[in-house]
């Protein structure tokens, strides 16, 4: 296989939450009116020192899950016990983000997962993604011990596809990860809508307008 023609592009990395998933927002959104909370209880916590300071610890895997799930409810003031499992109930798959990986890496292009990790136990939010047989590389940050937006992880990356920042695309909810993925020489790519995704990866990369 060889790389689509008329691309700079050799690879593209894909964050997981948001990309590859339904829009967080959302997501949280009916987290909230299944837990009949008030719209913004979760961002308000989230934000909060203690709420990074939580996220910080789950996503470099300083703490478990159920660490997280029991620090976490107890600040926004909900049931604890399978908080992460609720919390991303509808976290449903991208599919149209996910169907234009698995062409770009058919057309020879690398595709790597970089995604701070909220742990895999006992709610494992990366199962039935078949993220190992998807892509070329899947680098999650509890497992590397750095995360996002930390330019060592995305060095790491870099290390894993055997491609520049110059060649490769990096797609992401947050401003601040694509601000530092841009700084180290990577092309960014907003992902908030997936068929606005999906149809921009496939004018970058080239490819067609239909997925496999």
């Amino acid at each position: 296989m060889t790389t689509s023609p008329a691309t700079r592009f050799g690879a593209v990395v894909f964050d997981f939450f948001g990309v590859l998933t339904f829009n967080m927002v959302e997501v949280i959104q009916a987290f909230e009116d299944r837990e009949k909370i008030v719209r913004g209880t979760f961002l308000r916590g989230w934000a909060s020192p203690e709420g990074q300071e939580l996220f910080r610890r789950l996503e470099l895997g300083q703490i478990t899950q159920e660490e997280w799930n029991s620090r976490f409810g107890g600040l926004i003031g909900v049931e604890p016990a399978g908080l992460m499992a609720r919390y991303l109930h509808d976290a449903f798959p991208a599919y149209p983000v996910l169907r234009v990986a698995r062409q770009a890496r058919a057309a020879g292009i690398r595709t790597a997962v970089l995604s701070n990790s909220l742990g895999r136990q006992p709610f494992d939010p990366y199962s039935g993604f078949d993220l190992a047989g998807t892509f070329d590389a899947v680098v999650l940050s509890a497992d590397v011990g750095v995360r996002k937006p930390d330019p060592a992880i995305f060095r790491i990356v870099l290390d894993r596809l055997g491609v520049g920042a110059d060649e490769c695309l990096f797609v992401d909810d947050s401003e601040s990860n694509l601000e530092a993925a841009a700084g180290l020489g990577f092309t960014p790519l907003l992902g908030l809508d997936e068929d606005v995704v999906a149809r921009r990866l496939r004018e970058l990369l080239h490819l067609p307008g239909s997925g496999l």
